[in-house]
């Protein structure tokens, strides 16, 4: 795939809750000199045990802030996720994170906060009383609150952001971690005027 990104020079962003995208630096690094990638690695939490329980078959938290580290290293924009937040679980560590992913190189930091959509509300909420059936009821009650007491809201500009008076102390703790970890960050604007179609002189004779 870098392969043709690069041919083309065609601008492209990756998100990742792993570290391979390391195995591809000698053509990651061409693109970011060109400001054709970004990088996002997704961290929900600082702690080994959380990552487990929600991510089981990924990246240590280890690794991927390694990631981060060696990304911003070679000059290559990184931001990191923090997606899902989810309240009672991974809310407690937005600022400790965003210091150590800032400390790390990260030039920016982004979230969501969690919404149990479909099918997952029923999956989600078995598996929580299975993982965590101390906390489970209470960590369903504050996703509620979030969505305007229903566990998903569907609704075009909220549903990733949430409502009511929890999540807004969520988004004034990202806003805080903004300003204190990442008072200069800029979104890279990916440069587009440099793509090159190989084909388009083909399509001409049509």
């Amino acid at each position: 795939m870098f392969f043709i990104l690069l041919d083309w020079k065609h601008p492209a962003g990756i998100i990742t809750k792993n570290s391979l995208v390391l195995r591809d630096l000698d053509l990651i690094k061409p693109l970011a000199e060109q400001n054709l990638i970004q990088v996002v690695i997704s961290i929900t939490s600082l702690s080994e045990k959380t990552r487990r329980l929600l991510e089981p078959r990924t990246a240590t938290i280890k690794k991927r802030l390694q990631t981060v580290e060696t990304l911003a290293k070679n000059n290559i924009p990184v931001m990191v996720m923090m997606a899902p937040i989810i309240p009672s679980l991974n809310s407690h560590e937005i600022l400790p994170l965003a210091k150590t992913v800032a400390d790390a190189g990260a030039q920016r930091i982004g979230h969501t906060l969690v919404r149990l959509n479909g099918q997952l509300e029923t999956i989600f909420s078995a598996w929580l009383r299975s993982a965590l059936p101390d906390r489970a009821d209470r960590i369903l009650s504050q996703i509620a609150q979030c969505h305007g007491g229903k566990v998903n809201n569907s609704e075009f500009g909220l549903r990733m952001k949430g409502e009511g008076p929890l999540a807004q102390q969520i988004h004034d703790l990202i806003a805080l971690a903004k300003k204190q970890y990442f008072p200069n960050s800029v979104k890279p604007e990916l440069r587009t005027d440099l793509f090159s179609n190989p084909y388009e002189n083909q399509l001409k004779l049509f």
